[in-house]
C-alpha cells in the first residue's frame, strides 16, 4: 500500500516510561536521506615544503615532485614511494600558488595554505579569509554530528605570525586545534555513554554556560585597546567553536554511533613520544570518525613552520641529523637527502592514512573513493610561495580522475580550491581569489 507518511531522519519510537530507541534508515525518510552518500574533505599540512634536491647533488630519484615518466605513467620520487600502491587514487598538483603568498611572512604560509589569504593586506592577524574546511562545514554540518575536526600537532592556535591551526573560521579567524588522541576520541566516541536524559541536561547547562561566557565576552570586548580586541576575538572564535560542537552533540545524543573495532586504536600515543605511533593513532580516529559519519570535515596540521613546536624534533627521533627546520634550509647534499628521507617518513604515515580510508567501506565504494584528500606544503622549498607541493587522493566516486601529475605553468590554488567545492556537490561561484576551475585536470566534471 503507497503512503505519504514522511518520517524525520531523527524519528524514534517511545515506549514505557518515555524510553525511546531511533529508528533504522527508512525510505519514508525521503531520498536525501537514504540515498545519500556523504562526501568528505580531508587536508593534512605539512610545515617548510618538500624536498627537491638541487640538480648539481645528483638527487633527482629523491624529489618529492615526480622527475621522470615511463610509459606514460609519473614515476615515483623514492621519498614518495609507500603513495605506489594508491597510484590510481592519487594525484601530484604542480605549479600552484597563492598571489598573496609573495607578498607576506614566508613563516606564515600555513595560515594561508586553505584560505588564499585574499583580503586586506598580508600583514599577520589582520589579512586571513575562511577556510576551505570550514566552507565545506558549513555545507555538511547538518548531517553529522561535529562541524568540523581542528587537529594539529600542538594543539591551541598558537600566536600571531606563527600559527598552530591550518583552520580558519568564516570571518578569517583561527580555529583552536586538538593534538591529544584520548580527549580526540573521548570527544568522538564516547559523549553519549551514560543515561540520555542526564547527558542531554549536563550538555544543556554547558550550552548555557557557554553562551552567557560570549555574551559578557562580547560586552567587554567593545570596551578594550585593539590589541586585547584581537586577543578576545581569538578567544571569542574558541567560544563559538566550542558552543557549535556543544549544539551538534546535543542534537545527536539519541542517535546511536555505528558499531566500529577500535581496539587498533594506541589511546596512550602523545607528540611527545615515538612519531609514527602518534600519527598512525591520529590517523585511525580520523578514518573510524568519517566511516562512522561523525564528521565531514577535518583538517590535521602535522608540523608548524620555522622550526616551532613539538614536531621540530622529530627527525632526530627517527635518526637523522638535523631538525625539521633546518633541514629544509639544507644547501648541502647530505642535508638535502635527509629533508627527503624525512618525507619519505610523512609518506609512510600519509600512506596508512589512505590504506584505512580504502578498508572502511561505503554503499557505492570505500571512504576514501567518498573523500577528497588534501595533502601538501605552503612552500616548495626554503620559503618559496611558488610552485607549492599538492597531492590529491580519493575522491573518484566524486567524478576526480587519478594517476596524473598535472601541471600548467602557474595555476592560483584557490582556482584548485574551488574545483574540490564543486566536486563536492557545494555550488559556489568562486573561492577567494579565484578566477575559474581546473576543468582540464582531475577534476573532470569541472
Amino acid at each position: 500500500m503507497s503512503t505519504s507518511l514522511r518520517l524525520d531522519r531523527r524519528a524514534f519510537l517511545k515506549g514505557l516510561g518515555g524510553a525511546a530507541l531511533a529508528l533504522p534508515v527508512l525510505d519514508a525518510m525521503g531520498a536525501e536521506v537514504t540515498g545519500q552518500i556523504p562526501r568528505r574533505f580531508c587536508a593534512l599540512y605539512t610545515a617548510n615544503g618538500m624536498s627537491l634536491p638541487k640538480v648539481e647533488h645528483d638527487l633527482a630519484e629523491w624529489s618529492w615532485f615526480p622527475s621522470a615518466e615511463r610509459h606514460g605513467e609519473f614515476v615515483f620520487g623514492k621519498s614518495t614511494e609507500p603513495l605506489a600502491p594508491f597510484r590510481n587514487q592519487i594525484s601530484f598538483m604542480g605549479g600552484l600558488y597563492h598571489p598573496s603568498g609573495s607578498k607576506s611572512d614566508p613563516h606564515v604560509c600555513s595560515d594561508m595554505w586553505l584560505t588564499g589569504a585574499s583580503l586586506h593586506d598580508p600583514k599577520p592577524g589582520t589579512y586571513n579569509s575562511a577556510g576551505l574546511d570550514q566552507v565545506v562545514a558549513l555545507h555538511t554540518k547538518q548531517y553529522c554530528r561535529q562541524p568540523s575536526l581542528v587537529l594539529s600537532i600542538d594543539a591551541g592556535t598558537g600566536f600571531l605570525s606563527r600559527t598552530g591551526t591550518i583552520s580558519f573560521s568564516l570571518e578569517g579567524r583561527p580555529i583552536p586545534a586538538e593534538n591529544n588522541p584520548r580527549r580526540l576520541f573521548n570527544r568522538l566516541f564516547r559523549g553519549d555513554r551514560g543515561s540520555l536524559l542526564s547527558e542531554r541536561a549536563r550538555l544543556q547547562r554547558r550550552i548555557t554556560l557557554v553562551d552567557a561566557v560570549v555574551r559578557s565576552a562580547r560586552s567587554l570586548n567593545q570596551k578594550l585597546g585593539k590589541s586585547d580586541r584581537e586577543r578576545m576575538d581569538e578567544y571569542l572564535t574558541s567560544l563559538n567553536e566550542v558552543e557549535s560542537r556543544l549544539i551538534a552533540s546535543e542534537r545527536w545524543i539519541d542517535v546511536p554511533l555505528k558499531e566500529q573495532d577500535y581496539s587498533h586504536l594506541n589511546l596512550e600515543a602523545s607528540s611527545d613520544g615515538e612519531p609514527s605511533d602518534y600519527y598512525r593513532t591520529m590517523f585511525d580516529i580520523i578514518a573510524l570518525a568519517f566511516d562512522a559519519d561523525i564528521t565531514r570535515s577535518v583538517t590535521f596540521m602535522l608540523n608548524r613552520e620555522d622550526g616551532m613546536g613539538i614536531s621540530d624534533t622529530f627527525p632526530l627521533k627517527l635518526g637523522l641529523g638535523r631538525t625539521h627546520h633546518n633541514l629544509s634550509h639544507a644547501g648541502d647534499k647530505n642535508g638535502q637527502l635527509e629533508f627527503a628521507k624525512y618525507d619519505l617518513f610523512l609518506s609512510g604515515q600519509v600512506a596508512h592514512f589512505f590504506k584505512r580510508l580504502t578498508g572502511y567501506k561505503d554503499r557505492n565504494g570505500s571512504v576514501l573513493d567518498n573523500t577528497i584528500v588534501l595533502f601538501g606544503s605552503g612552500a616548495s622549498t626554503t620559503h618559496n610561495p611558488r610552485n607549492l607541493p599538492t597531492l590529491i587522493a580519493g575522491g573518484s566516486a566524486m567524478g576526480l580522475r587519478h594517476g596524473l601529475y598535472w601541471r600548467s605553468g602557474e595555476t592560483r590554488m584557490s582556482n584548485m580550491h574551488l574545483s574540490i567545492l564543486r566536486a563536492m556537490g557545494i555550488d559556489r561561484e568562486s573561492f577567494a581569489d579565484s578566477t575559474t576551475t581546473l576543468s582540464d585536470s582531475i577534476f573532470s566534471r569541472g
